[in-house]
């Protein structure tokens, strides 16, 4: 991918410019390029189907380097010359065409006009003329590129801005960052365990830096003491390349890691650039000053104000959180649109919704502009407020036919909510705002926190969970109803967690604050999770009892949810207890009720259990199929904590019939528990230890200890596929099949599996929201097949698929 901003060395005067070809001139390049191997091909192609191509995106993404590789790339195939118009310095629309003229040598004596001279010269040529930095002249470029086009069939023109033409005929390529090393821990927070594997990977920043980097201080190299930084470094940066140049020049004085801690100031550390260069590419601040200052006022005071999201927003949330003050909520989507055309934020298709993000660069320029503006504090409260009202909606929503649609929501609103919470804290908490929230920030915090409950345990973010609710608890100590709900939650992800003793001491505090209000909370929340802990500490007629009053209380209260959930744990505790009937009849009631809600995640809970009940009274094979259609409600929720369950209950159930297996699945679900941070539930332990004991008798040590290290060793990703037999272990495909040539695939099961995505017609985004990673990283996995494969198209991946057959997938 490209490697520097274009004017990072001397001016492109007549003394760098080299005939390339019978006419035209192009620049040397005086550092090396680096990537951008799929744009390159793209471009090409749509120079190829095309006459009109612009390159858009960002300032200092290096549009103006990749322009410049293409026409190096096709000068023989543009026998009259392929030439560079720079537009940069260029202040006067009216000299564009002067400029345009000067640069492909004409000399214009004629009387009549200018613009009919340059048509009339290229009518009959062959040429590529590259149009660099159009943004400031966007009307100027415009409309001379039609009339060239229109009157000049051998003419391409390839043009760089932050903003597209508009032209008719014009085709757009929106140029991205550079790809970035994943981050390990917001990924494994947001539930992606395969994280750690993909940020060791050498992406295209983390080369770009490191060449950089050389040429400031020879000898530099990427080790593992410096490999950390180096990756948090471009990631901070976000990818772009004229960030990590000027980056790499502070390594005269800095290391990585000092570089790293000072890049929270970054416009002030970013400030060495080429003394050649035009000032506004000289520092990071300048180039973002340049596309602020091509924005309308409206335009500007929006972009100010999205600063006050993390990871992205729709435009639901845009209108909301952004209106009002000097922009009516009808205009929000056109100053949306404006920013987007003008590369200020990026437009990210979902399945069924788009979603904007400010680059984390762009976002901070915003912040300090809306800290100047003096509405930080007012529009981080209506965030703050507009994601604690969508967070009740979801509570609302989440048992019913929208669970999934909701579950992807808040999991694409990650960011925000953390954002949101950490508003709610006041200045001096861990964490906290720099503003105070006051006591109604704080009640949306616990109101928040409180309502993402079952978010929380989908995501298999408890420990974060119980983080924010400890931090707000301790901010809020009045006895409010929100303190006690929250008190009640906290436990509950305790509980979940096995941490009795916590869990007790919350549940003594919200008895007793229940008592002590006015109007006291309902009952049955608490007894749930009283239930909850006994049937975990295995005391089964204080989980009878209890769990059988928190179903009644949610009865009585119309709170469905709450039934269903105490249900299923009540005739799991009646199960254990022998009472085989009550428990049959209480799982199949639970069934009943969420099948006529259409709901997914407390129907794959109770599969799980009502599985266990229907294995221990000798069904086992409809006990495995009930836990696989459990993992299949579970995985759109990506919920490990559930899938861990089932795979743990897989491996009891096919202990006799396939000891190897069960050993595996014993060690899958052991990596699963150990990611999730609590011990497994009391009350399987006893059919765990029978399991293993089984299967160790069967396999002997060595062999048990073989099996189970493959488990351990399962992508998390692959576990479900494996635990419902729609995937097998790399071993057991090759006992079940021959290949079909005699060459092995070049690519890696993960590689194989986004090969087999790219074949169904998925985009990379889709990719990235069906494995749950990030985009960046699916675009890295594109390319890497596309180089392994030597391959220019995503065509020819699905080509290669459909001849590969399931070994393609595999």
């Amino acid at each position: 991918m490209t490697i520097a901003g274009p004017k990072i060395g001397p001016n492109l005067g007549p003394d760098r410019w080299q005939s390339v070809s019978p006419a035209g001139s192009l620049p040397a390049e005086l550092n090396s390029f680096v990537g951008r191997r799929r744009e390159i091909a793209e471009v090409k192609r749509l120079l190829g189907e095309g006459r009109l191509v612009t390159l858009a995106g960002v300032g200092g993404v290096g549009k103006s380097r990749l322009a410049l590789r293409v026409a190096f790339d096709l000068r023989r195939a543009y026998h009259d010359g392929v030439w560079l118009v720079e537009l940069a310095a260029l202040e006067s629309a009216e000299l564009l065409v002067a400029t345009v003229m000067a640069a492909l040598g004409i000399q214009d004596r004629a009387s009549r006009p200018s613009i009919e001279v340059l048509a009339a010269h290229l009518r009959d040529r062959r040429t590529l003329v590259v149009l660099d930095n159009c943004e400031h002249l966007l009307d100027a470029c415009a409309a001379l590129a039609d009339r060239l086009v229109r009157a000049a069939p051998g003419l391409r023109i390839l043009t760089t801005s932050r903003q597209a033409l508009g032209v008719t005929g014009e085709q757009v390529l929106q140029v991205p960052t550079l790809a970035v090393p994943e981050d390990t821990e917001a990924a494994e927070t947001a539930g992606d365990a395969e994280a750690g594997a993909r940020a060791d990977g050498q992406t295209d920043a983390v080369r770009l830096f490191a060449e950089r980097a050389r040429a400031v201080l020879p000898g530099f190299e990427i080790t593992d003491a410096n490999r950390e930084a180096v990756a948090r470094v471009c990631r901070r940066l976000d990818g772009i390349p004229l960030a990590i140049e000027l980056a790499a020049v502070r390594l005269r004085a800095l290391s990585v890691e000092q570089l790293l801690e000072r890049l929270d100031d970054r416009f002030r550390l970013l400030t060495t650039g080429a003394r050649t260069a035009m000032p506004r590419q000289q520092t990071l601040r300048s180039l973002i000053d340049w596309s602020h200052a091509l924005c309308t006022e409206q335009e500007r005071l929006l972009w100010s104000r999205l600063s006050v999201f993390s990871g992205g927003l729709d435009l639901e949330a845009a209108e909301q959180v952004c209106s009002g003050g000097g922009i009516p909520p009808e205009d929000v989507m056109d100053l949306v649109g404006g920013l987007v055309d003008k590369s200020v934020l990026a437009r990210e298709d979902h399945r069924q919704s788009v979603r904007y993000r400010l680059l984390e660069t762009i976002r901070q320029y915003g912040r300090e502009r809306l800290r100047e503006s003096g509405e930080e504090a007012e529009l981080r409260a209506r965030h703050r407020a507009y994601f604690r009202d969508l967070a009740l909606r979801a509570r609302r929503g989440w048992y019913g036919p929208d669970q999934v649609a909701w579950f992807a929501r808040l999991r694409a609103d990650h960011g925000n909510l953390r954002t949101a919470l950490d508003s709610a804290l006041p200045s001096g908490s861990p964490g906290s705002s720099p503003y105070a929230p006051g006591p109604d920030g704080l009640r949306d915090g616990l109101v928040l926190t409180t309502a993402l409950c079952f978010y929380w345990i989908a995501a298999g973010a408890l420990r974060e969970g119980r983080v924010w609710l400890a931090r707000l608890l301790a901010a809020a100590p009045e006895p409010t109803p929100e303190r006690a709900e929250a008190l009640c939650v906290q436990a509950r992800l305790a509980v979940l967690q096995s941490d009795f003793e916590e869990a007790d001491t919350l549940l003594r505090e919200c008895r007793e604050l229940g008592d002590a209000l006015p109007d006291p909370p309902p009952a049955a929340p608490v007894a749930y999770v009283a239930g909850l802990a006994a049937l975990m500490r295995h005391d089964l007629r204080e989980a009878v009892t209890l769990l059988g009053e928190a179903a009644d209380g949610h009865r009585a209260a119309g709170e469905e949810s709450g039934v269903v959930n105490a249900l299923m744990y009540l005739a799991t505790a009646h199960g254990l207890l022998g009472d085989d009937e009550q428990a049959i009849d209480r799982f199949k009631e639970c069934l009943a009720r969420c099948e006529a809600r259409h709901e997914h995640w407390f129907r794959s809970y109770t599969l799980w259990m009502f599985g266990i009940e229907t294995w221990r009274q000798g069904d086992p094979a409809r006990a495995i199929e009930m836990e696989r259609e459990a993992i299949r409600l579970k995985q759109p929720f990506d919920d490990r904590l559930g899938v861990a369950l089932c795979v743990e209950a897989l491996a009891w159930m096919t202990a006799d019939a396939s000891a190897e297996r069960a050993a595996t699945l014993l060690g899958a679900s052991q990596e699963s528990w150990r990611a999730f941070g609590g011990p497994l539930f009391g009350y399987l332990e006893g059919y765990h230890e029978a399991a293993e004991a089984a299967a160790r008798e069967h396999l002997g040590a060595r062999g048990f200890a073989a099996a189970f290290r493959k488990g351990v060793e399962l992508p998390p990703g692959d576990v479900p596929g494996y635990a419902t037999g729609s995937e097998k272990t790399g071993s057991e495909k090759r006992r079940s099949r021959a290949p079909r040539t005699g060459e092995t695939s070049p690519l890696t099961r993960r590689e194989r599996e986004i090969a087999a995505l790219v074949a169904r017609g998925m985009s990379n985004k889709e990719i990235a929201a069906t494995l749950v990673i990030a985009q960046r990283t699916a675009e890295a996995h594109v390319e890497h097949i596309l180089c392994k494969l030597g391959f220019t198209s995503r065509a020819q991946i699905a080509a290669w698929v459909a001849g590969q057959g399931d070994q393609a997938g595999g």
